[in-house]
């Protein structure tokens, strides 16, 4: 709001207060101030103020500010708290205080006398007896303490120091072509010159000679072969102690190449690559007959037998002795009142083991499934003895069985990196793959007799 000098002017606010009447004057009207505090303060007629009132009451009144003080609209008397009705009175007693203990009753073995039988008790809402299903309790399995797992045998690492070596000494023009020999040997090369015909043909271009570049492949490939196998070998000595015994005697069998074998740079660490593949071996052999023995002590008899199947190295012998004590722990466990899966996961470790003609249970399971059927069914060609406890006929033509693979879990297939752009809106473009073309070099265009640098 302005006023007649075009000035705003303030609009009062009114607002709730409590106030505190200070005293009353010979006029009739009271002085008052903000309770609890000194300001606001001022004057109220005594019309507005509530009958009965004293000096220091304390009361609710609606003021209004503006730029000449604090006015009081209307005062009105505070509420009285409503007094509490309806309460108990507490009488004193003169008895004695008597605390209130609680003792629990001991558990102990159930009184069948005094409950009486469980057929006895009530019936539930439907008018059947409540009383459960009897269930066969199946035996008591303690589980057999846990063992020591071994480190997993380390994988080759091989580096490109050779590789990049024998590159380094190549002309440009045959680098691509000593790639093309180190991805697929000769035959890569070959399907590279014809898949670059092709498309040469079809866009109306000459042909690269393939001879020419066959035989530079032909001649890098011994160059080549020896210097990947001394990448390989050299990665396996880092780690000879501790190597997978599969990737050590590749090396040692790609030593035995003619094409290596011939090399001066690669006799010594062959040798060395031999001496190693006869200690790990050795090494190897003791750990797996250790591994089942202890498995076969602390009763994991299916953990032996599995191991027992899978030696470090073919036609290792199996000691007499651990073969007699493996085929006694694995007929102890197959016993009558051991369930159904139990035998099913000693039938399926022992059919491959070297002791599986030496398991004769005495009875069959007294829990026979449709799937230990099927088990005994299966291996009856290597276990002849335990088919027939469950009357199984073994035909003699029948093929041996081979040890159940473990269901392969189905990744969920990974999508395209276009697919997923498209989904998000992306437009990238797209990649450019490296050039693996093959080129043909001057000396391979003019003639199919190209030689290589001199050796």
């Amino acid at each position: 709001m302005t006023d007649g000098f075009g000035r705003y002017r303030m609009t009062p606010m009114s607002r709730r207060i409590e106030i505190e009447l200070t005293s009353k004057r010979e006029d009739g009207t009271w002085t008052w101030r903000a309770a609890g505090a000194r300001e606001p303060k001022g004057i109220v007629v005594d019309s507005l103020v509530p009958a009965g009132s004293s000096p220091k009451d304390v009361l609710r009144a609606e003021v209004e500010s503006d730029l000449d003080g604090t006015r009081v609209l209307s005062i009105q008397a505070q509420k009285q708290k409503a007094e509490r009705t309806g309460l108990l009175q507490l009488i004193p007693s003169e008895k004695p205080f008597e605390p209130v203990t609680q003792q629990l009753r001991k558990k102990g073995a159930r009184d069948d006398k005094k409950r009486g039988p469980r057929r006895d008790r009530p019936a539930n809402k439907d008018g059947e007896s409540s009383d459960r299903p009897q269930r066969p309790r199946r035996p008591h399995f303690d589980t057999p303490p846990e063992l020591p797992q071994r480190p997993k045998a380390k994988r080759v690492r091989a580096g490109r120091a050779h590789i990049d070596a024998v590159l380094a000494t190549l002309p440009e023009a045959h680098r691509a072509i000593a790639e093309k020999v180190l991805s697929g040997g000769v035959p890569a090369v070959r399907a590279a010159i014809e898949e670059q015909n092709k498309n040469a043909v079809a866009a109306g271009q000459e042909k690269v000679p393939a001879d020419g570049l066959v035989q530079i492949a032909e001649q890098l490939l011994p160059k080549l072969r020896v210097a990947e196998w001394l990448d390989k070998a050299e990665g396996a000595q880092k780690i000879l102690t501790e190597i997978d015994l599969r990737d050590l005697r590749a090396i040692v069998v790609a030593a035995n190449d003619p094409v290596i074998a011939r090399d001066e740079s690669t006799r010594k660490l062959a040798e060395a690559m031999k001496a190693g593949l006869v200690v790990r071996q050795d090494t190897e052999t003791k750990n797996w007959l250790d591994d089942i023995q202890a498995a076969t002590n602390v009763g994991r008899i299916v953990r032996a037998l599995k191991l027992s199947s899978q030696p470090p190295k073919a036609g290792v012998p199996f000691p007499p002795a651990l073969a007699v004590q493996l085929a006694a722990a694995t007929t102890e466990a197959l016993t009558i009142d051991a369930p159904a899966d139990r035998w099913i996961a000693l039938l399926e470790a022992a059919a491959f083991s070297p002791v599986h003609g030496r398991i004769t249970p005495q009875a069959p399971s007294s829990q026979v499934s449709e799937d230990l059927t099927k088990t005994v069914m299966r291996l009856g060609p290597l276990m002849p003895q335990v088919a027939a406890l469950y009357g199984v006929v073994v035909d003699p033509k029948a093929p041996a069985p081979r040890p159940l693979r473990q269901p392969r879990v189905e990744k969920p297939a990974r999508r395209k990196a276009s697919q997923v752009n498209a989904e998000a809106g992306n437009k990238r473009a797209p990649r450019t793959k490296p050039d693996t073309t093959v080129q043909a070099p001057a000396e391979a265009v003019t003639s199919s007799s190209a030689e290589t640098p001199a050796e």
